[in-house]
């Protein structure tokens, strides 16, 4: 069985983040902007316009943390596609 390893060397940091009502956009370093469906964050989607906006780089733009939604997302998750692995009881323990 053969398996693919993907290895990022230079890893571009986070410039800028725009959240909207589907989409979470990241500009790099780099100059490139990734975007991914915020479904993917189900925190994410189910925060207000307020609590998404609410969010900081971290890690010297490696990462970008949501205080009001405890949520941290890793440059390396955007740009290699990994929606939240966060289990659907954990979901629903923080929805309560």
């Amino acid at each position: 069985m053969n398996s693919l390893t993907i290895e990022l060397l230079e890893i571009p940091t986070i410039q800028q983040v725009t959240v909207t009502d589907d989409t979470l956009s990241a500009d790099l370093s780099d100059g490139r902007t990734i975007s991914v469906p915020i479904a993917w964050y189900p925190r994410l989607l189910h925060g207000s316009i307020e609590e998404r906006n609410d969010c900081r780089l971290i890690a010297a733009g490696k990462g970008i943390h949501w205080n009001q939604l405890d949520e941290d997302i890793s440059i390396k998750n955007l740009i290699l596609g990994q929606p939240s692995g966060e289990s659907q009881k954990s979901f629903q323990r923080w929805l309560i």
